[in-house]
């Protein structure tokens, strides 16, 4: 399993890069039984900022000049992984020739084959006559012969250097870690940046949530990569606040001149804890229930220091159903302390019927919750369930 999850992102790493540069078809089907290419790609001079966007992906930019086939690995190619990329190439330099026959046209230039694998070793590298062009290429590519028109990209052999970032970050092990730090590092108006951070972030909850069925090796060395990635995701929580801020302190200070400068500090306070929260939580789980949206509006007023408590609660939370229910009880407990303060036993029992109530009465009972005793509440609650 989790070589898939592997395999994915490395594909959606590759889509995200080329489609601004040309056409992306990830697994493209080979005709001849029932294969497919990782990623089939051909350039589009004609797109906006092509030279541009070429230049900006480096040693990846100049291997997509021409069409191409990509086909990365997770763990280090193997021989026959090899020979059955050459078979696809073949098969598609062939269906190539016979649609020029058909169509009475020059054949296409043939494609080129990248294979993209963490590790390679001397013995699989020598069996295919695999040599380097350092006069042209970085150090870690190797080709095969001059018709094969095929590289192999041994990762963890490339320069550390901005031109081979987005193929290291396809990397293994402390390669990779080094390359998602490189990535975050990337100024902000980088055109990849932000999207390739969600996919890495992405990939992070990917690898929490399925933990079973993996060898010891591959469980540790998933383990660090999901710690390399959590300063990142630091990251994203201080641009989503930055968000929360811009969008709060926007209504705050129009609510401000309408109704007094104060009312409007602290509306704009309230409203960019409420974009936070909102934020933070459909980054988490990839969508905002819609109890959970009720339950922020009356949250955003809690105080910095509780505030803060909440989101480390959050944080810490599976991603998966449970995970989702707990995010929402803990928006509840949240608005009952606002109102009464420590809860005692009988107000944190009572939490679940809240949760379970329906969106309209949850709505109901939250606008009248500031005139409520304990007592009312508890009431309306157990009529709720009875």
């Amino acid at each position: 399993m989790t070589r898939f999850i592997h395999d994915q992102f490395a594909k959606d790493i590759l889509d995200e890069t080329l489609s601004y540069i040309g056409g992306v078809n990830p697994a493209k089907p080979v005709a001849s039984e029932v294969r497919e290419i990782d990623i089939y790609f051909t350039p589009n001079p004609a797109k906006s900022g092509y030279g541009e966007y070429k230049e900006k992906l480096g040693i990846l930019g100049k291997m997509a000049r021409t069409m191409a086939l990509f086909e990365p690995f997770r763990n280090p190619v193997t021989p026959d992984e090899v020979l059955s990329c050459l078979s696809k190439l073949l098969d598609i330099r062939a269906d190539l020739a016979r649609q020029a026959k058909r169509e009475n046209t020059l054949a296409s230039e043939a494609p080129w084959l990248w294979i993209l694998t963490p590790t390679a070793s001397e013995t699989l590298l020598k069996g295919f006559k695999a040599t380097e062009d350092k006069e042209n290429w970085c150090e870690g590519i190797y080709f095969l012969g001059e018709y094969f028109r095929t590289g192999i990209v041994v990762i963890h052999k490339l320069p550390k250097t901005a031109e081979t970032l987005w193929l290291r970050i396809l990397g293994r092990g402390k390669v990779q870690e080094e390359a998602l730090t490189s990535l975050a590092a990337l100024p902000v108006d980088n055109p990849w940046r932000a999207n390739a951070l969600e996919l890495v972030y992405q990939l992070q909850l990917n690898l929490r949530v399925n933990r079973e069925g993996k060898s010891e090796l591959e469980a540790w060395e998933d383990e660090k990569l999901i710690m390399a990635i959590a300063p990142l995701f630091q990251e994203q929580l201080a641009a989503a606040e930055q968000r929360g801020k811009q969008e709060g302190l926007e209504q705050g200070i129009q609510q401000g001149i309408e109704r007094g400068l104060q009312q409007g500090i602290e509306r704009g306070r309230q409203e960019e804890n409420r974009a936070i929260i909102e934020n933070f939580l459909r980054v988490r789980f990839g969508s905002l229930e819609p109890k959970s949206a009720v339950f922020i509006s009356h949250v955003s007023a809690l105080p910095a220091a509780d505030f803060t408590m909440l989101l480390v609660q959050l944080s810490t939370l599976p991603v998966d159903e449970s995970g989702v229910k707990r995010a929402t009880e803990l928006l509840a407990e949240s608005v009952l302390r606002i109102r009464f303060g420590k809860l005692d036993e009988r107000l944190t029992n009572v939490i679940p019927n809240l949760v379970a109530l329906s969106l309209e009465d949850l709505a109901l009972l939250l606008s009248q919750l500031p005139q409520l005793s304990v007592e009312q509440l508890l009431g309306r609650l157990d009529n709720s369930v009875s």
